[in-house]
This record gives C-alpha cells, structure tokens and sequence, in this order.
C-alpha cells in the first residue's frame, strides 16, 4: 500500500502538526521578524528540501560511498560542490555539514587538539558560543583565549589581537561573529596569523550570503578556512558548508566523515545547490545590497528616537541596538516587541554590566523584512513602531494591528 491510499495531505494524516505548522505560517505572516539569524527560503529549495532525496542513504562522499543506488547523489553532491567553489572562488568546498556549527566543530577536528588554545572575539564582544564558551565543546575541550572590541568605539583592537596571538601563539584563529556589525579587516587578521603561525578561521555563518551578493567583503582569498550557514541571509536550507585552500582539502574531508558525521542528508545537499546557484543571480545581489541598506536605515532611524546601535552603525544585515534608555533590559525590551508583534533577540553590550541573562541591547537583523518587501524608506516607520512599543506599552496592541495590515498587504 503506498502513502498515498493512506491519507492525501497532511491535514488528514496528522491534523496537530498540521494545524501547528499553520499557526507558524501565520505567526511569521502577521508579525515583523527581526531575528538576524533568520531569512526565507525559496520555494525551488523547499521543494528540494521535500523531496525522495530525502530518504536515500549516502554515507561517504561522491565515487566512495558505503551504500548501493548513490549514482544520482553523488552528481547532486557534485553539483552542490562546484557551484560553492564557483559562486565564493574557494579551491576547495565540502557541502556536508549538517549546520554551520558542525562546520566549525570539523574546523576543531581538523587543526586542534584537546587543550590547544583557540584565540576567537570575546562572546559579549560580538563572538558566537563555539568560539569558546564555557557551555559549548569548544570552552571545555579546548583553552580559549579572547580579544576585544575596543571601549571607546567598540571596533575590534587589532593591536590587542595581534598582541595576545604572539604571546599564545593560538592554533586557531577565529574570525567572524554572531553580533558583529562592522566588515572585519580580512587582510590584517591573515597577517597577524602568518606572524602567529596560526590557521585563520572565518566563521562568515552571518556574512557568507552578503558575500555571496557582492554586498560584502570576502574573506575567502585570505583565510585557510571559511565556514558557512546556509540560512542567515540566504534563500536557503538551515545546513553548512566548509570552503578551504586546497592543501587543507584531506583534513577536512576526514574530519566531517568519518570523525563527526555519518549519511549526509541528501535532500539538504540538493537545496544547497540550489541555494548556490539563486546566490550567484543578479536578483540576490540587489536582494544583498537591499538587506545591508535596510539595516543601515533603521540604525539611523532608531539613533534618531534615542536608541544607540553599538558601533554607532552597521555594515552588515545586522546591528545591536542599545535600550538603557528605554529603562527596559534586552530581555523586558524583546518581550515588550513581542507585545507588539516585533520579533527580536535579546543581546548584551560589549561591556555590559547587566546580566549577561537580561543584557541591555537587542539584535536586529533585515534579512526577512527585507524579504517581505520593506524598502529603505520604509525604516523609519519600522523604527516608529519599535521606539513607541520599547517605552508606551498602552501603543502596543496598535502596533502589532499596524504591521498585521502592512505584513498581510
């Protein structure tokens, strides 16, 4: 009996997730996302996504896999790897990687040992938690040290990077972020590592689909290794991808399988591909410059009602915004957005002294907005809506029905 004599839809199969899933798709439709993690994938990638790649097995990698039927698969996977090559100018590219952060770890498996130091941007500063948190694998397995943004700008302090790599003398060192909104000085972090006689390691989880769209710099012609998410900005599935120098190609590919990963998801490879190639498009690049120009607004547009972005800007599809003068706390503000149908992360200031638990700034991000057909000029409205909601609760129910109507047009 096929699937198909069974139930028709999901609605008739499985009624709860199917109402669950629909309640998502209304939430996201009637309420302004500003998760900086978040975009929209295309249809062309959901399909994929859908699709009876999904069910075949596939561990190993193209020409070596350990079960039968992979012939098709193998070309999906082939395809996915030439055109991250292509679309980033990598040498080498390894599309397997369930998540950013499992690229990352393959990076660790790849160039460190137990106990090595790993020199990465502090977490409170703008760095992720697999760049040496306490609570992830990579603070407890590895001894991780940390530069700064500097105090007065909150611009990384190169000087004070460079300094502490010669004392360490890290195996790693670790480029990119989760709250950073400034282009990183690729071509000075490749000198400090050559000097350090470190691996440069780019996370561009956040940056890679801006580079992809010619909307920022690429940190590809200077690090070793540069890891990717194929969410964040792009169109894509959430999954990672490894771009590298050729000489580092055998490392790599040992470290994602067989140490950390078994049977790739082939379905995910397929939308990668498919990700790769809307990447390289002259629509995503005006999407990518649209996504930077928008974040760029609103910072300006919410400096104007009293709301510092840390930095005082952004470069990128993101930015933190500082909301000590609301009176609230990252955490009362993002909750009190909610309220009023503005989707934010709570965040913390480089030298916050909140709680890291409650902050004092949130975490914008464009990428979906910008999706859903707000413009430049739009911003200041956008900016409106999240100045009078931070500090007049009674406005809030108004403006959630404000962006209902504006997100439902």
């Amino acid at each position: 009996m096929t699937f198909s004599a069974v139930s028709s839809s999901l609605a008739d199969a499985d009624p709860e997730v199917a109402a669950l899933i629909e309640s998502e798709s209304t939430r996201r439709r009637s309420t302004l996302q500003l998760v900086a993690s978040e975009s929209v994938a295309s249809p062309a990638v959901r399909a994929a996504l859908a699709s009876d790649l999904g069910d075949k097995y596939a561990e190993g990698y193209p020409g070596a896999r350990y079960h039968g039927g992979c012939g098709v698969v193998d070309e999906v996977e082939n395809l996915a790897i030439s055109r991250a090559r292509g679309l980033f100018g990598a040498d080498y590219a390894n599309v397997q990687a369930i998540s950013g952060s499992a690229a990352g770890q393959a990076v660790y498996a790849a160039f460190a040992q137990p106990g090595d130091p790993v020199l990465a941007l502090r977490l409170m500063h703008g760095g992720h938690q697999t760049h040496g948190s306490r609570a992830n694998f990579s603070g407890r397995w590895f001894s991780p040290i940390t530069y700064r943004v500097r105090e007065d700008d909150e611009l990384i302090d190169y000087d004070q990077l460079r300094d502490t790599a010669l004392v360490h003398r890290p195996g790693i060192i670790v480029a990119g972020s989760s709250s950073y909104s400034r282009h990183i000085d690729w071509a000075a972090l490749r000198s400090i590592a050559d000097e350090a006689d470190a691996i440069l390691w780019c996370d561009a989880a956040h940056l890679a689909g801006l580079v992809a769209g010619g909307a920022a710099p690429s940190p590809v012609p200077f690090a070793d290794v540069v890891t990717v998410s194929t969410q964040k900005v792009f169109w894509g599935p959430r999954g990672g991808a490894i771009l590298a120098r050729e000489e580092h190609a055998p490392a790599l590919q040992k470290a994602v399988f067989p140490f950390l990963q078994g049977g790739p998801a082939m379905n995910s490879i397929a939308a990668k591909a498919i990700t790769f190639a809307e990447a390289a498009t002259p629509k995503f690049a005006e999407y990518a410059r649209a996504v930077v120009r928008n974040a760029q607004e609103l910072s300006i547009a919410l400096a104007e009602r009293g709301l510092r972005t840390v930095s005082a800007g952004t470069d990128t599809h993101l930015a933190v915004i500082d909301v000590t003068s609301s009176g609230l706390t990252g955490r009362a503000a993002a909750a009190a957005l909610a309220d009023a149908g503005i989707v934010v992360d709570k965040a913390v200031l480089p030298y916050d002294t909140a709680p890291v638990a409650d902050g004092s700034a949130i975490r914008l991000g464009t990428a979906v907005l910008t999706t859903q057909g707000f413009a430049a000029p739009e911003m200041t409205t956008v900016a409106d809506w999240i100045a009078r909601a931070l500090t007049d609760e009674g406005a809030r129910a108004e403006i959630k029905d404000q962006i209902e109507q504006r997100c439902g047009n």
